[in-house]
């Protein structure tokens, strides 16, 4: 879901591999695009003291919306990015986007010490 015109939004400059990028106007922001746009913000934030079956079934139908949309790719790197602490945002719950934020963190560790010990003998060889 999008927040209010004035509030600035910060969109992912590149987006995950294996992911497409759709081709469209550069010049228009990716929101414009949102199916969520049409749709009642209620549907993707939940209401103080919702029932857990209510907020399943709500995060559900928000889901469907999200998985017609054409930038929902866009829509759940801004919301990793951002991070946005609340909300279905590119078919991800709240939850789902701190999952997916601990295992990039994870990787990127993983990365940089495997690039770490990869350095580590060419600069003890040299």
């Amino acid at each position: 879901m999008l927040h209010p015109p004035h509030q600035s939004l910060q969109v992912a400059a590149v987006p995950p591999q294996g992911v497409p990028v759709r081709d469209r106007d550069q010049d228009a922001p990716w929101h414009t695009e949102a199916v969520c746009r049409r749709d009642e913000a209620g549907l993707f934030f939940a209401p103080s003291k919702e029932p857990t079956a209510a907020r399943l079934s709500r995060e559900d139908a928000a889901k469907r919306v999200c998985a017609r949309c054409p930038v929902m790719v866009e829509c759940r790197e801004h919301a990793l990015v951002q991070p946005e602490p609340y909300g279905v945002w590119g078919g991800l719950t709240a939850a789902e986007r701190r999952v997916v934020l601990a295992r990039r963190r994870r990787r990127d560790l993983e990365l940089k010490k495997a690039a770490r010990s990869a350095a580590s003998p060419i600069a003890a060889a040299g």
